[in-house]
């Protein structure tokens, strides 16, 4: 069956051989045209070229007169390939950017939850996925935006498939970020992939999502995984892999925005008033609360004296009446501090 379909793309070439290399005449725009349009079909037929080169030169043995000029005849039949291979390369080409506009189109669908499920799941065998698995996402993030051509995610996919040829995972790339989606039993991949990526963006960060079950939960595991990115930014958070289920607290208080907003301004609103503004004081309960409410540590991450941070903390405690080494207090400055950073409080007035 294969060398018969193979055999139709044949069609006049041994004629057009024989007529051409009996005058030595070069091939008319006609028979050019023919082996152009022969080639094209061939391609989007999906013929190997290894093996249609094989058949020409098999059908040219046969073709050649036996009076014929050996000249006049590889002079026609390097007319003629070439002419095939134009039409072959062109059309490759048309059916490898219909693809990669297909599969783009997928994983839009996929990451964003557009589309029937069916129809995902119908199109996602096509791409290396099963959806009737569960799944995580991670995402990562570099100083640049990159996309599927570009040296970096190009030598993290090599990487990855490497490790992991067997597997049914996808690479690709978002709005200038490296994504990996892989079966959520398969965490190895997932790591293997943060790894590879914080070192080829030369320290970018890594988020993965919880692990959800159809097509609708790649688009949340995605979400949530940009979600950490966002957190991360916020908080300042320098750690190369993050993970959203570490994270829930976050996107828990972010909830209810006006809220948050509100115990922002009415617990920290009252450091607007120390000189020099309240991110000085702000800065200083990071670090408090950062190293566990331990003085010494906070003041030299501060580069303060230890007796300098008291003042501050003191300076704190008379403006807003909340005392931070009261337990408490201590509970709600933090919330209203970890909720300054998410808002980006007082840079973005709310």
């Amino acid at each position: 069956m294969q060398q018969a379909a193979q055999t139709s793309f044949l069609e006049g070439y041994g004629q057009i051989i024989a007529d051409a290399s009996m005058t030595g005449r070069r091939l008319t725009r006609t028979e050019l045209e023919s082996r152009r349009a022969l080639g094209a079909q061939a391609a989007e037929a999906g013929h190997g070229w290894r093996a249609l080169v094989r058949g020409h030169l098999a059908a040219s043995r046969v073709a050649r007169p036996g009076s014929t000029d050996l000249d006049s005849v590889l002079s026609a039949v390097e007319q003629a390939i070439d002419a095939f291979a134009e039409g072959y390369e062109h059309a490759q080409r048309l059916v490898v950017r219909r693809e990669e506009a297909a599969r783009r189109e997928f994983i839009d669908d996929l990451l964003h939850g557009r589309g029937d499920a069916g129809h995902l799941s119908a199109r996602s065998e096509r791409f290396g996925l099963r959806l009737s698995r569960t799944h995580a996402v991670a995402v990562a993030e570099g100083p640049a935006e990159y996309d599927e051509t570009d040296p970096v995610p190009r030598e993290v996919e090599a990487s990855l498939f490497a490790r992991f040829e067997r597997r049914r995972i996808l690479f690709t790339t978002k709005d200038g970020r490296m994504v990996c989606i892989a079966p959520a039993e398969q965490d190895d991949v997932l790591v293997r992939f943060a790894k590879r990526a914080h070192a080829a963006t030369e320290g970018g960060q890594v988020a993965i999502g919880r692990p959800r079950p159809g097509a609708g939960g790649i688009g949340h595991s995605y979400e949530e995984a940009l979600n950490a990115l966002d957190v991360a930014r916020r908080m300042g958070f320098e750690e190369p892999l993050l993970r959203a289920a570490d994270l829930l607290v976050f996107p828990v208080l972010a909830r209810d925005r006006q809220a948050l907003v509100d115990l922002v301004n009415s617990t920290l609103g009252p450091l607007e008033q120390a000189r020099g503004g309240p991110q000085p004081l702000i800065h200083t309960l990071i670090a408090y609360f950062d190293t566990g409410c331990v003085s010494t540590e906070a003041a030299r991450r501060l580069s303060l004296s230890v007796r300098a941070l008291a003042y501050r903390l003191e300076r704190i405690h008379t403006l807003t009446n909340l005392n931070p080494n009261d337990p408490m207090h201590r509970y709600t400055l933090h919330t209203a501090v970890i909720g300054a950073r998410l808002l980006d409080w007082p840079t973005r007035r709310t």
